[in-house]
């Protein structure tokens, strides 16, 4: 791939079970939750938290993930699902959204901390290297499932899509990359003492920010305020995370908000076995997500990538 044009031929599927397909796009959010989870566990002691506090921390973020990632696709696409509202939560057909996926987490971990009476900004700032990793997985599993292609261009590196014309940018890597390196930066503000919020603050407004230029090598079929719809997410929110960062900048140390060990919950043990169910379940659903756009839907069963067919898990739309 990198030293000339590369033709895309990656199965997507990983396997199918009981006529279920398992997309590699979906094994991203499993290994992103996984990464959340263990993350937290491993500095509950310093965030305060209980075992079962670390559970319903990583659920709610799983949900609200999930949630919110198919609520904005369904917003980018509400004139089909006005007309096909059975598909809203079929998220094996319609895919997710990514500016989605960051808002429904925030309001997850919001519920959270509103729930357990934790500091919003400590929890966030725990939260936000994790996150960056679940995105840049979440870009491979795109690339692997061929769904999101860039403009027609010539660089050696460029890549022919199954069903795209020409050859193109990569964008999907270009993002992941992004997230990546996002991570050492916020690792490094963390380990200064910042205050709490710096480092959620700092990961918003680079992570939108810095899309918004990679995003330029990106055909949106779709707009939104006057600009390809992605492009207005990642103003909206690079807006919101300079804010953030800028009002975090100016205030001063709050001594139960600083980047550091929080007073710990209250050790309640009860209702782990059906936590514990429920992680186990947010670890094996995302495994049925696809990344295909609610567009490409196919109007009747058939191949939709090489040697897949479509099953009647996959609803033919009339």
């Amino acid at each position: 791939m990198f030293f000339g044009p590369y033709v895309h031929n990656i199965d997507p599927i990983i396997a199918s079970v009981g006529g279920v397909h398992l997309w590699w796009y979906g094994l991203s959010y499993s290994i992103g939750f996984l990464n959340a989870y263990l993350s937290i566990r491993r500095r509950r002691a310093e965030l305060g938290l209980t075992d079962r506090d670390t559970l319903d921390l990583v659920l709610l973020l799983a949900i609200g993930v999930l949630v919110g990632g198919r609520l904005v696709t369904v917003f980018h696409e509400r004139v089909f699902y006005l007309d096909h509202p059975a598909l809203i939560p079929a998220v094996w057909l319609g895919g997710m959204a990514t500016h989605g996926l960051i808002i429904g987490g925030f309001v997850g971990v919001g519920v959270f901390c509103a729930i357990r009476g934790k500091p919003y900004r400590v929890v966030f700032d725990a939260l936000a290297i994790p996150t960056a990793m679940i995105l840049a997985a979440g870009r491979i599993g795109n690339f692997i499932d061929g769904q999101i292609v860039g403009s027609v261009t010539d660089v050696p590196w460029a890549v022919k899509f199954p069903e795209a014309e020409g050859f193109r940018h990569p964008v999907v890597l270009y993002d992941g990359l992004k997230n990546l390196l996002v991570v050492p930066v916020l690792i490094w503000i963390r380990r200064r003492g910042v205050p709490a919020g710096r480092v959620a603050a700092t990961f918003l407004f680079l992570y939108a920010f810095l899309r918004i230029f990679i995003d330029l090598y990106r055909e949106y079929p779709l707009t939104l305020l006057g600009l390809p719809a992605g492009q207005a997410f990642n103003v909206l929110l690079a807006a919101v995370g300079l804010a953030l960062l800028v009002r975090n900048l100016l205030r001063k140390h709050e001594s139960d908000e600083v980047t550091g060990r929080l007073p710990a919950s209250a050790d309640r043990g009860s209702g782990m076995w059906w936590r514990r169910t429920a992680l186990a379940v947010c670890l094996i659903f995302p495994l049925a997500i696809a990344s295909d756009a609610t567009r490409d839907i196919p109007k009747v069963y058939g191949h939709r990538h090489p040697g897949v067919h479509y099953t009647a898990l996959y609803v033919p739309i009339p």
